[in-house]
């Protein structure tokens, strides 16, 4: 793709650095670096008048400067074609444009090359781009009549020709087709000249483009140029596993790059014995099952009659090749893993030149598990009906607490009593109203809120006992007087209602009472 259809914004490059200028015509796919740009003619020669031109994708032709332009790469330019011109863009020029005619068309005819018209306009720009926004949407609707007549084909790519006369469908299929009748419905709906162009898998990712598994833009697309063939045999030299999934490319064919490093492995095998030789001993068998070519060492199973089970031996080639001469002479090693080359190569891992500080090379170091220890509450006290604790649990102030012992007989103790045997304390804070006064029995019959009272159990229900006093919440008896900072005792649990006695004063002693009627 071209500078201006970049995401870096501006038609400006980010990756090549060259703000746009680049000498390849920008970041452009199958872009060449003209490496003789600097250098100069020898006097009295001309510039080679013949000079590369890229169309959409990976095409590229070479066309002929007769008329003298003075053309640089990267300049659009128009050429002739058949029929009405065409619109390109100069990839290489000069004495590199020479070299690139002797490598791809070695028997390129100058006299039959097609000419250089002009400089494009922006009116030849225009119509250009025009006729390019077209080519998605004409694909779309020719795969449909390619389906429609049932054709065993794919049409993979449009390509419009500069003055929009023409249009050029590139397709793949397995054998022959007969598109005649598409042909002739594409030239009916599209009124344009229709040209079929059959092409091959690797020819169709190269021009469609994509990511390899490298993770990388695909080769044939950037920067590979020819195809050449791919064989098992590469994958088998290399040690590789013949497994389709893994081998092909983007096109479903073997992939270009198990060609890159095969001289290599090859000139590295040639040191390697054959590894259909199987190793003798007097404790078994060896056969070979596969070689770390880089590392030099030859995997062997060695079968024993041993309980324990055949095991693999890594031998050298070297002294793989000493067993093999042993054996030709008709001897026999005791055991092959008196060879074992890798009882001698084993070396101790290098420790990292930075220290371990926070753990960051422990490989559990999040399986700990992170916990705060729970702060243990305090233990509530259990609410009491003595002077010391208010309607909500709360302590009374210092103050408070001074005027209870005050006004009190005994003195109140924190020990806690055994179940059964509570004392009850008179409460100082309500005080007995007197005859003929009034008082609120509205806020003396009220309940306390918080806590829901307890429920007792059926074998603790109070019983009727004669001479049972009564309660402190009886009818006519009035509000009592409270201090500001004083609260209502809060009482423990819920009490049975009590027979109105106004004549004796309230006293807090039914409790005591209950219990031991239960």
């Amino acid at each position: 793709m071209g500078c201006s259809s970049c995401g870096s914004g501006g038609g400006i490059p980010r990756g090549c650095k060259s703000n746009g200028t680049c000498s390849s015509g920008g970041c452009n796919k199958l872009g060449v670096f003209d490496w003789l740009a600097n250098m100069q003619l020898p006097s009295g020669k001309s510039q080679f008048d013949i000079v590369e031109i890229r169309f959409k994708n990976s095409r590229k032709s070479f066309f002929r400067n007769l008329k003298g332009f003075d053309l640089n790469v990267g300049d659009v330019v128009v050429v002739e074609a058949s029929p009405g011109y065409d619109v390109g863009v100069i990839s290489v020029v000069g004495e590199l444009s020479r070299i690139q005619l002797q490598k791809k068309a070695p028997n390129f005819k100058a006299h039959e090359a097609r000419k250089i018209i002009r400089h494009a306009s922006q009116e030849d720009i225009d119509k250009w781009v025009a006729a390019r926004k077209k080519e998605e949407s004409v694909m779309h609707k020719a795969r449909e009549m390619a389906i429609a007549l049932k054709l065993d084909m794919k049409i993979s790519d449009v390509e419009y020709q500069g003055d929009g006369s023409k249009a050029t469908f590139y397709y793949t299929a397995n054998g022959r087709v007969d598109f005649r009748q598409l042909i002739k419905d594409m030239a009916e709906n599209f009124r344009v000249r229709i040209e079929m162009r059959q092409i091959g898998a690797r020819q169709e990712s190269a021009r469609l483009g994509g990511i390899g598994s490298c993770g990388r833009e695909l080769c044939c697309s950037t920067w590979l140029t020819d195809f050449r063939s791919v064989s098992t045999s590469a994958a088998r030299y290399q040690q590789l596993s013949l497994n389709p999934q893994k081998l092909a490319g983007q096109c479903g064919k073997l992939k270009c790059c198990l060609n890159y490093e095969l001289d290599a492995y090859i000139d590295e095998l040639k040191s390697f014995p054959s590894t259909e030789i199987k190793l003798y001993s007097k404790k078994g068998t060896g056969i070979h099952i596969k070689t770390d070519v880089f590392k030099r060492l030859m995997w062997y199973l060695h079968q024993t009659d041993d309980k324990s089970g055949p095991g693999l031996v890594a031998l050298s080639p070297e002294r793989a090749k000493e067993i093999i001469a042993m054996n030709k002479e008709k001897k026999k090693p005791e055991d092959l893993k008196d060879f074992d080359q890798a009882t001698f190569e084993t070396k101790a891992p290098e420790t990292p030149d930075y220290s371990n500080v926070v753990g960051q090379d422990d490989l559990n170091r999040f399986d700990k598990k992170f916990t705060k220890k729970k702060k243990r509450k305090p233990a509530k006290k259990k609410a009491s009906a003595n002077a010391n604790t208010g309607a909500k649990g709360n302590k009374p102030k210092p103050q408070q607490a001074k005027d209870n012992k005050a006004k009190d007989a005994k003195p109140l103790g924190n020990k806690p009593k055994a179940k059964g045997k509570k004392p009850v304390r008179k409460n100082p804070n309500q005080k007995p109203v007197k005859d003929g006064q009034t008082g609120d029995v509205k806020s003396a019959e009220k309940k306390p809120q918080g806590r829901k009272p307890a429920k007792r159990k059926p074998q603790n229900k109070p019983k009727s006992a004669e001479g049972a006093k009564p309660n402190s919440k009886a009818e006519g008896t009035g509000s009592t007087d409270k201090k500001p900072n004083e609260q209502k005792p809060r009482p423990k649990k819920k009490r049975p209602p009590r027979k109105p006695n106004g004549d004796k004063k309230p006293t807090n002693n039914g409790d005591k009472n209950n219990e031991k009627s239960s």
